[in-house]
């Protein structure tokens, strides 16, 4: 008709295209649709920023504010709080070593750092013994405001550093609250979990690091040990690295010029755990010119197997180290010095090292605890004859060298004896004390000297038990090319009232004829 338009039947298919002929067309995303996707993909990349600039900000804050120093009993102490996996609290005591302590979980580790006693506080404790009791209380307390005070500096520090990171990142005021905002549930929230976790036994189950690992059992009156603390640990300040101050006297001392091919040995014993030494050891190796390093044993206290781990301090030295076992070492100790890639221990046997031909045996007792063990706690008929014994091997193995011994090594100047007319030099420690003298001479044999060294560790934490701290000592021992002894020199470092490092030089000595040499061993140290 007309004036009328042709339509076409609509089949109920809306894709279907007016020409009815039955194709789609494919449907096109629409602009709104990837604009969508694009705004996911961003509000996810926000987000994780955030997060990584809270995580940072909590680093960063936790390591730069996380610390307040305060007073715990008569200590002066700072508490550091730092990011950790497993938690728990670390209590430093130097130079004595450290407790590790078990006492709570979470992502944040309490270091204590003691410091100075306080003298007057200290003095206080030792007039009053009951003040102690109370102080023991007080330092709960101490430690529970301190420990509250660190958290909230904690939680100060690491908001104002996400705050300050945050702004200077997004320079957006929303994303510099949401990440104040999670640094704060972070925070709070790691601490909160060690607050919750907090295992109050853990203070009897301390885990001993250093010249502390066997303080429960030889540390005695500590009334007495705390008096003489302060006077100790000042002096290790002062004397360790100023060994260069050994020469200020040198015009006073004899004059000796070492000659080319002279052979300098240092002569160290007694170390008892002392970590002092192994410092003043490294300084006097590098300024004498150390060809051997030559330890007499004693090295531990208990020779157990956690002091062990102490003996790694002779592989720093790169010189090679003879060593003899004291009977304050067990075998486990001596295994873990012929670990070390210098390291040569002797037992009965001989070595040439430096150019110098060694001998030397271990101490036959092993007496840690000279209160219960029967074999330290006499000097009886069976004492006497296993040490001089220990000589009489030695002499025997001597004999037997295809070539001359120039050193033998005991630790217990009572095995010194048999070894008169087979060597020119024996050297021992165990005495915690200098000695020189010669052996009695043997007819038709040469003469034999003895050479005792103190204690290189100050006797350890016994070193603080007396009046006085113990001096640590060490000898230089210069040996001509013939490798007898010409000269040598006495190191002496701490002792109360000392601020310096002593020398005292001695030029080809001759001990007194017929100095007596104990026939009987000394009490055990």
């Amino acid at each position: 008709m007309d004036g009328q338009e042709n339509e076409q039947p609509n089949n109920g298919d809306n894709d279907t295209p007016a020409t009815g002929r039955g194709r789609r067309w494919a449907v096109r995303p629409r602009r709104g649709d990837r604009s969508v996707g694009r705004g996911r993909v961003r509000r996810v990349g926000v987000a994780l920023a955030v997060v990584a600039v809270a995580l940072a900000g909590v680093v960063l804050g936790t390591f730069g504010g996380g610390r307040v120093d305060t007073d715990i009993g008569p200590f002066r102490a700072e508490l550091t709080l730092s990011p950790a996996i497993t938690g728990g609290s670390t209590v430093d005591i130097p130079p004595l070593g450290a407790l590790q302590l078990d006492s709570h979980d979470g992502p944040t580790h309490l270091t204590v750092g003691l410091g100075a006693l306080d003298q007057r506080r200290t003095e206080a404790l030792i007039d009053d013994p009951a003040s102690i009791s109370r102080a023991s209380q007080s330092a709960v307390t101490d430690v529970r405001n301190g420990v509250l005070r660190l958290g909230l500096r904690t939680i100060g520090a690491t908001l104002l550093v996400t705050l300050l990171l945050a702004g200077l990142v997004f320079r957006d005021t929303r994303r510099t609250a949401w990440a104040g905002g999670l640094a704060l549930v972070i925070t709070g929230g790691s601490l909160g979990l060690a607050a919750s976790t907090i295992r109050p036994q853990s203070l009897e189950e301390p885990r001993y690091e250093g010249l502390l690992v066997n303080a429960p059992a030889i540390v005695g009156d500590a009334r007495r040990i705390a008096n003489d603390y302060t006077k100790y640990a000042e002096q290790l300040q002062r004397i360790v690295g100023n060994v260069s101050q050994l020469y200020t006297t040198v015009a006073t001392l004899p004059v000796y010029e070492p000659a080319p091919g002279t052979t300098r040995v240092l002569h160290v014993s007694d170390m008892h755990l002392n970590p002092t030494g192994w410092q003043l050891i490294r300084t006097v190796v590098e300024q004498f010119g150390i060809d051997v390093v030559i330890d007499t044993g004693d090295l531990t206290d208990w020779g157990s197997e956690p002091e062990a781990s102490y003996v790694g301090s002779i592989g720093l030295l790169k010189k090679p180290y003879v060593y003899i076992r004291g009977n304050h070492d067990s075998d486990k100790t001596a295994a873990a010095v012929a670990q070390q890639p210098n390291a040569i221990v002797l037992n009965n046997s001989i070595t040439t090292v430096a150019g110098l031909t060694i001998a030397g045996i271990g101490d036959p007792r092993f007496t840690p605890d000279k209160e219960t063990s029967p074999a330290g706690s006499g000097l009886t008929k069976q004492v006497a004859d296993q040490v001089i014994g220990a000589g009489e091997q030695l002499a025997t193995t001597i004999r037997k060298s295809p070539q001359p011994v120039n050193i033998a090594l005991v630790h217990d100047p009572a095995s010194a004896g048999p070894l008169s007319g087979t060597c020119p030099l024996v050297l021992a420690g165990h005495a915690h004390a200098r000695q020189v003298s010669k052996l009695p001479q043997v007819p038709g044999q040469m003469t034999t000297q003895l050479m005792v060294e103190g204690s290189t560790g100050g006797a350890g934490l016994r070193g603080l038990e007396g009046e006085k701290p113990t001096p640590l000592s060490m000898t230089v021992l210069y040996l001509d090319q013939d490798k007898l002894l010409q000269a040598y020199d006495d190191i002496t470092v701490g002792g109360t009232g000392q601020s310096q490092v002593s020398l005292e030089r001695h030029v080809v000595p001759v001990p007194k004829a017929g100095a007596e040499v104990p026939v009987t061993p000394t009490p055990t140290r």
